[in-house]
């Protein structure tokens, strides 16, 4: 299947050189010194009381500058090695060519995830009694966490395929998944629109990221994730119907 083979080509690219055990790494690490070390609101030992909400809080930020420098070579690199027009020749498929890419690159976002489950182990110790926290909530997070990893790699592949020039396509994704983030819910913040602020707060990632992290599974909040998701990825596959109409 070219889809499949799409993603293992991805994967291998990733840990055939340090890029994928960087990003491992560099996300543990990250959120091992705020979490541990420095000291602020992250901080979970300042927090006096154990739970792992400060992880899920911290990391969306992370993943704002994480993800995009993951994707940003996605279709970039295709472009300026000049492989883009082989790949688009060939009899893969739009829609293949984008999900290959899309999950080859979620796929190493998921593996970058569950190490932080060492940290949910610690709290769990460091709960008085041991285990004294909140599970159902952890676990929704977890899925919060992975929903929000798979919009911002849809960001990403779509930000990659609007330019040849990784930089770009790294500081477009950025911008883009900030904007999604946290536009809406500032947007609610300012109150400028009354009653109807909660309609801009709802647009947003973080509404739903915050709500699903409560622990409650609602399908509203699932319906926004996938619906975010296809979007982009619909975009990058018209932006690719439309470089191929060019070349």
């Amino acid at each position: 299947m070219p889809m499949l083979a799409i993603l293992n080509k991805e994967i291998n690219s990733f840990f055939s050189s340090p890029i994928g055990y960087l990003v491992i790494g560099i996300f543990l690490v990250v959120c091992g010194l705020f979490l541990f070390v420095f000291t602020g609101d992250y901080n979970i030992l300042d927090n006096g009381f154990a739970d792992v909400k400060p992880f899920f809080n911290l990391a969306p930020w992370i993943f704002i500058f994480l993800i995009p420098a993951i994707t940003m070579k996605s279709f970039s690199e295709e472009k300026r090695q000049g492989t883009m027009e082989l790949l688009l020749t060939r009899p893969i498929g739009f829609t293949q060519l984008v999900l290959g890419k899309y999950f080859g690159a979620l796929i190493l976002v998921i593996l970058a995830i569950l190490p932080s489950i060492l940290y949910v182990i610690t709290i769990h110790q460091l709960g008085s009694p041991v285990g004294n926290f909140d599970l159902g909530a952890t676990l929704g997070s977890y899925l919060g966490l992975i929903f929000l990893g798979g919009c911002y790699t849809a960001i990403g592949i779509f930000a990659s395929s609007l330019s040849q020039n990784q930089i770009i396509a790294f500081i477009i994704a950025v911008f883009l998944c900030f904007l999604s983030y946290f536009a809406f819910e500032g947007l609610g913040d300012l109150d400028l629109f009354g009653s109807t602020n909660y309609g801009a707060e709802y647009l947003g990632i973080s509404f739903h990221y915050q709500s699903i992290s409560r622990g409650v599974i609602d399908t509203r909040d699932i319906i926004y994730f996938l619906s975010f998701i296809i979007f982009f990825l619909k975009l990058t596959q018209l932006r690719l119907i439309s470089i191929q109409k060019k070349s």
